[in-house]
């Protein structure tokens, strides 16, 4: 018998009962559905994650005041851990350059003429942007003048910008930013979230004049980049801060110190354990619902096998072979899980789709991102569910005699 025929065969035998072949295919569309669905989940965070690592860059790191509290997460023990003294401590050590301090400014509203907006207001130094990456899309960052001159200018997101002054340019224009006025003196580019914060909605002004309105003492954040190798220059910076800090640390207990370093090798690592933890979760799901979709296609094949006794009798009496008899049931097997792998594909993708749509509209660098590896080996999966869960089967039906099945009524 022609393979041609064999498929037809296979084909017209499982649109006979639709919603009994529907029903037996439910747990393969669940089990690829959930491979595609989670790879893109996974993928589109990898995207997101990788984006905020970027800000950091290859050799920066980031210093904040508080505790990390074990597996908990960042738990902020009080602004008062980091000082412009351990600043000063840190420029002179030889394995680090670029400090950044920044120090957050309590200002509700930003004004220009009729226009209002609610920014998050920074007071920090020039290298700080040069640290995350900031740079100018219309006039300038600050400079070494402003901050020597403590002056009242100040550079805004494109947010800022665009909620404020609409067409116009800002630079040289006033804003007021609580009850004192600042001259823009630059735009920067649109950078998006940059440690899961909208950067585009900041104002940043002069670290001196941030101290001098706020009269605070501490500091929020101090961001560096490390000379030569950065393993060492981690280690120089904590060093310094636990002896600064009178913190006994020897075991490198992050839970013991008054201050957080957050890196990119920090963040990789944790990318590296949220994909691996996803991967596992990935196969258990689709382990479990392809069993149980394997499970089915065996019992629904049995039945089928048991309903159709007297054909396979009438085929075998006409000259067919038992390889021709096992054969078509297993090709029966395998399209049910092919068609099933199909929809669970489409399935997949369209609810991977939706969640991005959603998901964007509260994270804006979140995109909808598709593996097409795992799409292929979800639909491999699939196919080998019908190989395995239809042998049994198929070799039930080739085994049975033709006068026997003659007989059976």
């Amino acid at each position: 018998m022609l393979l041609r025929d064999t498929i037809h065969t296979a084909r017209k035998a499982l649109s006979t009962n639709k919603n009994r072949s529907a029903l037996t295919m439910l747990g393969v569309i669940i089990g690829v559905g959930s491979v595609v669905l989670m790879t893109s989940v996974g993928a589109s965070m990898e995207g997101l994650i990788l984006g905020q690592i970027s800000s950091i860059g290859a050799k920066s790191m980031i210093i904040f005041p508080g505790q990390q509290e074990g597996s908990q997460g960042t738990v902020t023990a009080g602004f008062d851990s980091l000082t412009f003294e351990d600043v000063d401590a840190l420029s002179r050590l030889k394995t680090v350059t670029s400090i950044g301090p920044g120090m957050f400014v309590d200002i509700a509203t930003a004004i220009y003429g009729r226009e209002e907006t609610e920014p998050r207001v920074i007071g920090t130094v020039p290298n700080y942007f040069k640290n995350r990456d900031m740079p100018a899309a219309l006039g300038r960052t600050l400079d070494d003048r402003d901050i020597l001159g403590a002056k009242h200018v100040a550079v805004i997101g494109s947010e800022i910008a665009s909620d404020l002054f609409q067409f116009e340019n800002p630079v040289g224009k006033r804003i007021k930013l609580g009850d004192l006025t600042y001259t823009v003196v630059g735009v920067l580019e649109p950078i998006g979230t940059q440690f899961f914060q909208n950067a585009d909605e900041f104002v940043f002004i002069p670290l001196s004049t941030a101290r001098s309105v706020t009269g605070q003492k501490y500091l929020n954040m101090v961001s560096l980049q490390s000379v030569g190798d950065f393993d060492l220059a981690e280690s120089d910076v904590k060093s310094l801060l636990r002896q600064r800090h009178g913190i006994v640390n020897p075991k490198d207990d992050s839970d013991k110190d008054d201050f957080i370093v957050r890196t990119s090798k920090q963040a990789n690592d944790i990318l590296g354990s949220v994909s691996l933890g996803l991967t596992a979760f990935i196969t258990t799901i689709a382990a479990i619902s392809l069993i149980v979709g394997g499970i089915g296609i065996m019992n629904i094949m049995l039945v089928a096998v048991t309903e159709r006794t007297r054909e396979i009798g009438l085929r075998k009496a006409v000259g067919a072979r038992k390889a021709d008899i096992m054969l078509q049931f297993l090709i029966e097997a395998i399209l049910l899980t092919v068609i099933a792998g199909i929809i669970g594909v489409i399935l997949g993708i369209a609810i991977s789709g939706l969640t991005a749509a959603i998901v964007n509209k509260f994270l804006d660098t979140y995109d909808f991102a598709v593996s097409v590896p795992a799409i292929f080996l979800a639909l491999i999966m699939a196919v080998v569910t019908g190989i395995v869960f239809g042998i049994y089967p198929a070799r039930q039906a080739s085994k049975l005699s033709p006068m026997t099945a003659l007989r059976y009524e």
